[in-house]
């Protein structure tokens, strides 16, 4: 077991490298951590685990990961389960952990407190494991979802959280959690905090988000549904700029103990998106909207000022280009029935 004070390797230019570690990915078989898992591939980590209860993931995501990494293992098991993980990251001589594992958010719209303790409980696990030496590093993921909707934009790491809904309250309690730890007993943990993330792989069953109910919907010639007026806006950013960014903020030290937004910077409304999403599938269904569901943010979009100063960060991939992808991927992945 690594001791609480192991002294972390650093690359020739100063910043910690992924290379030659034991590296674990909670929730790693969902949609941004099988992005994430293939792009840490690519870092050659000396081990690479997979820890993942598949209520949200497949080990199917995993299989260009698995090209890249034949020696991947996965572990079906719930990332909130102390025990559990204290024996796995032990006996995998984990250094560093990518805590991913979540709750989602509409699931805490029909049952709010069992998503509040787990989700709290996701933090609170990696965050007491590190404080007793289990590993090395914790790089968490939060969610833009904690600071509501936009009292000014773009929404910088300073702007107020006042979460809607309880999937947000429980994300914001989990980013404080880490902090807590950081402050009290000074934990090498940072918090990447993604805004709406979308591109091939991104959940079309149970929960899924807006960008595989339309495309599925359009495909099968159905109407699609929107919830208010859609003039709401998101900031969607391509999930491969998010995994990048996750790996070079565990490579930077300065972000240690920070909250770092990882964004497009900026806002496109649901009809807009709607209306791309529909012309990139060379579809025309009708688009009807519906009452506001309880706790919808209306404005959202991204601050990414701290990222581009701490690790150099720019978004790669236009909305246009992410969706062109997004939708060939769905084109052949997506099984078309019927609701």
């Amino acid at each position: 077991m690594n001791g609480p004070n192991a002294s972390i390797d650093a690359g020739r230019d100063g910043r910690q490298s992924l290379a030659g570690k034991n590296v674990l990915v909670t929730g790693g078989a969902g949609f941004i951590g099988s992005h994430l898992v293939e792009r840490i591939a690519a870092e050659r980590p000396s081990r690479l685990v997979v820890v993942d209860n598949l209520f949200l993931g497949k080990e199917a995501n995993l299989e260009a990961a698995r090209a890249r990494f034949s020696s991947l293992k996965v572990y079906r098991q719930d990332a909130a389960d102390f025990d559990a993980m204290a024996a796995i990251v032990a006996s995998e001589s984990i250094d560093v952990v990518f805590n991913l594992a979540i709750v989602p958010l509409p699931a805490s719209l029909v049952n709010p407190r069992w998503t509040v303790d787990v989700n709290v409980a996701l933090a609170t696990v990696p965050s007491e494991l590190l404080r007793l030496g289990y590993y090395q590093t914790l790089i968490h993921f939060s969610s833009s979802e904690a600071y509501g909707s936009a009292g000014y934009v773009p929404m910088d790491e300073e702007h107020p959280c006042v979460p809607s809904t309880p999937y947000a309250a429980s994300k914001l309690a989990g980013d404080y959690v880490v902090l807590s730890y950081r402050e009290t007993y000074g934990i090498d943990a940072a918090i990447v905090r993604p805004f709406n993330n979308y591109g091939p792989r991104q959940n079309a069953g149970a929960y899924a988000g807006i960008l595989p109910i339309v495309i599925g919907n359009a495909l099968r010639g159905e109407p699609v549904r929107v919830f208010g007026d859609g003039e709401q806006t998101r900031d969607f950013v391509f999930v491969r700029d998010t995994a990048d960014a996750a790996v070079r903020i565990y490579e930077t030290e300065a972000s240690r103990g920070r909250i770092v937004n990882v964004a497009s910077g900026r806002e496109t409304t649901i009809n807009a998106l709607i209306h791309d999403l529909l012309s990139a599938l060379e579809v025309d269904v009708p688009v009807l909207y519906e009452a506001e569901r309880p706790g919808d943010v209306r404005r959202h979009c991204g601050g990414i000022e701290l990222a581009r100063h701490l690790i150099g960060y720019e978004p790669h991939t236009s909305l246009v280009d992410g969706l062109k992808e997004t939708v060939a991927w769905y084109r052949s992945s997506l099984v078309v029935e019927p609701s």
